[in-house]
């Protein structure tokens, strides 16, 4: 790869005659990935023979479909913390990638996404998926789209913008880039570059709080006699410290403080914690609005931390979420802070560094103890009624199964450590609703977009990034056919991951929520019919084990098998779970009102 020459400066290595595409896997290595997906093509071929030729060191992962692999990298990227890289071809690969590489950038996942393009010898000429002077623009189709996308035109500017690439995708909150690369720009040489010896030379993340602010909230929010913490997916980056959950938890233990989460932020402060709410927001767990909703004493202090309250965070923005006093609200964006709802003190700063410096302050501040055992016995009162909208399906063993008794199952099988995938439909209101989770176990979903698909994909990148765990995916069948080739890519890599298949022949979400609006019960479970395809006999095809059940009891029996073969044996395994049509999912709950 070149050869050296000396260097003037201690954080960089000079090389010689280096290419383009030898300069960007260097960057890739930086940041320590040596897993790629995609699909190959002409856009790429120069790329291509580099990867080749590095074959030992970069693993070229071949998926299905293109968007399947932003899915993957997705995936991947949320079980392991480290970028997700996606590389396809011209025209239809790059705009096939597109939804997999905005929903990763909507919810917060580190992707860099590499398309290929026509030679610029072709340009404006027409060759075949041209997609700059022909129509197709793929560069401006993603600038609209992601934190950042470029074009390389040329050798001289390729350090800068891969660069850029990398600090944008891996900022706080992380996000997707785009590096579009004409075919002959990656055989190009560099005739001289100083290359950095780590990402600390060319990129930095905010840490930093407003200590003054943090301190004036304490004082705030600690006066209040029914104070509440809501954490938000801006918590989850800085969770993955052990010390920083350490910090929170103790933190709240001191002062008794319960603590509620965003549905995408699910699972961050460990949900079996005698002072978790669970979720608050879309499928809200029932424990948050009975706090909020008690009058002795009234609640009356909030304290917000990584979300900007859009929709499904506040239950649509329900009057309930504001309490009687200080409303305090931080985020590192301050674009989000008061934007949903009036507050009485923005903070700007990072989460992590905000929930260290609460745990830093707090002997400064002794707690009111009859006030924290007062808040002790109130929780503990709410903690022993139901958390669910119907306990009785939960608790079901009928057939054809209860997805909220399937849910159970899973949670009484998997193992603690699990990571659980939700896809986009009625499945992911179940997952919200019904699952209890607690680091290190992890849950994740895509409600910012909701593309169905998504952990059809995610779950074969995030068992290719964490073969050492039980990685499960809770999946509709529309979203299973739209992406169960990938499947398929799981076998062929040795991935054992774990798809649980509702099948209901129907996309019901759509159904119930038209029947639900626009009442029709004879027409609506009809029009949208998937025709009844065998997919235990389609996903065997594609190389997994494959298993149809109809009731609890049969999933209970069958779960340790599936996780055993998939870890042991390394192979995909899918269970196709007959369920119940008639059950409602929690998407139609109605949200309680507000008390007078």
């Amino acid at each position: 790869m070149g050869s050296p020459a000396a260097s003037g400066s201690p954080y960089t290595t000079a090389l010689t005659n280096v290419t383009v595409a030898q300069v960007l896997l260097r960057y890739l290595a930086l940041e320590g990935v040596h897993k790629v997906f995609g699909i190959p093509g002409g856009g790429l071929l120069n790329l291509l023979v580099e990867l080749k030729n590095q074959r030992e060191t970069f693993d070229y992962i071949i998926c299905r479909h293109e968007t399947g692999a932003a899915y993957i990298a997705d995936g991947y990227y949320r079980a392991t913390g480290k970028l997700g890289v996606v590389i396809v071809t011209s025209g239809p690969g790059a705009t096939n990638a597109l939804t997999g590489v905005v929903n990763a950038d909507t919810d917060g996942s580190a992707i860099l996404a590499i398309t290929g393009e026509v030679a610029e010898s072709g340009f404006g000429k027409g060759p075949l998926q041209e997609g700059v002077d022909s129509g197709l623009d793929v560069n401006l189709v993603y600038k609209s789209a992601v934190v950042y996308s470029a074009e390389i035109t040329d050798q001289s500017e390729c350090q800068t913008l891969f660069e850029q690439a990398l600090r944008d995708a891996l900022s706080l909150p992380p996000r997707a880039a785009h590096i579009s690369l004409p075919s002959n720009v990656p055989a190009e040489i560099v005739p001289s570059i100083a290359l950095p010896l780590s990402p600390d030379n060319y990129r930095a993340r905010p840490g930093g709080i407003q200590r003054d602010r943090v301190r004036l909230a304490m004082s705030q929010f600690l006066a209040t006699r029914r104070p509440l913490l809501f954490l938000g997916a801006g918590c989850r980056e800085a969770l993955r410290d052990e010390e920083t959950l350490a910090a929170l938890t103790r933190f709240v233990k001191r002062y008794a403080i319960p603590v509620m989460t965003t549905p995408d932020s699910k699972g961050v402060f460990p949900e079996q914690h005698a002072l978790s709410l669970r979720v608050y927001g879309f499928c809200s767990c029932l424990w948050p609005q009975e706090y909020m909703q008690q009058s002795n004493p009234a609640y009356d202090g909030l304290m917000v931390i990584g979300t900007s309250l859009k929709g499904l965070s506040s239950n649509n923005f329900n009057a309930i979420l504001t309490p009687a006093g200080p409303f305090i609200q931080v985020d590192l964006d301050q674009h989000a802070i008061g934007r949903a709802f009036p507050i009485s003190l923005g903070i700007v700063g990072e989460a992590g560094a905000c929930i260290r410096e609460l745990d830093a302050l707090s002997p400064q501040f002794p707690p009111d103890q009859p006030a924290v055992e007062s808040r002790l016995n109130a929780i503990a009162a709410i903690k022993n009624t139901t958390p669910f909208q119907h306990p009785n399906q939960y608790e079901s063993d009928a057939t054809p199964i209860q997805p909220a008794a399937l849910v159970r199952v899973l949670q009484e099988t998997l193992p603690p450590d699990a990571i659980i995938l939700l896809d986009a439909g009625n499945c992911v209101s179940w997952g919200i609703h019904y699952f209890e989770v607690s680091p290190p176990q992890q849950i994740h979903s895509s409600l910012a977009m909701g593309p169905m698909g998504f952990a059809v994909g995610a779950v074969v990148g995030a068992k290719i990034g964490r073969p050492d765990r039980t990685c499960l995916a809770l999946v509709g069948d529309g979203a299973f056919m739209m992406h169960g080739a990938e499947v398929s890519t799981a076998a062929a890599h040795g991935a054992g991951a774990i798809w649980v298949v509702l099948q209901d022949n129907d996309l019901h979400m759509v159904s119930q929520g038209e029947n639900f609006f626009f009442p029709d019960p004879t027409v609506w479970p009809k029009v949208y019919s998937l025709g009844a395809p065998d997919l235990a006999k389609l996903a065997e095809g594609l190389g997994a084990d494959a298993y149809t059940i109809g009731s609890p009891a049969e999933l209970a029996a069958l779960m340790p098998q599936v996780i055993a073969k998939a870890d042991a044996d390394r192979k995909p395994q899918v269970i196709v779970a007959q369920i119940d049509t008639s059950a409602l999912s929690p998407y139609f709950y109605p949200p309680i009102p507000p008390k007078p």
